[in-house]
């Protein structure tokens, strides 16, 4: 579980390379300006929807998250209640 918290962080980094990536391949890469202008503006739009899908899996990988923390918590309260009602038998049979 330790490994799957920067999975997120690290897409982001990757997509974010790759469209700066692609604008600088672009930007030196010989084209007449119509051409350039054209492949920056298909290029921004696929970025934005990797940005987008990159969003939503990260907003999904919370979610995920916050419902497995959820549990674990319900989990250990209803641990922590059998414990205690244990110990408070212990207590009232040696009394």
């Amino acid at each position: 579980m330790a490994n799957d918290n920067g999975g997120g962080a690290v897409l982001v980094a990757f997509v974010l390379g790759a469209i700066a990536g692609a604008a600088t391949a672009l930007l030196l890469a010989p084209a007449s300006g119509e051409e350039t202008r054209r492949l920056i503006a298909e290029k921004a739009r696929e970025g934005r929807e990797k940005a987008n899908e990159a969003a939503r899996q990260g907003k999904d990988f919370v979610e995920r998250q916050r419902t497995n923390i959820s549990a674990a918590v319900e989990r250990g309260k209803e641990a922590y209640q059998r414990v205690r009602a244990g110990d408070a038998k212990g207590t009232e049979e040696s009394a």
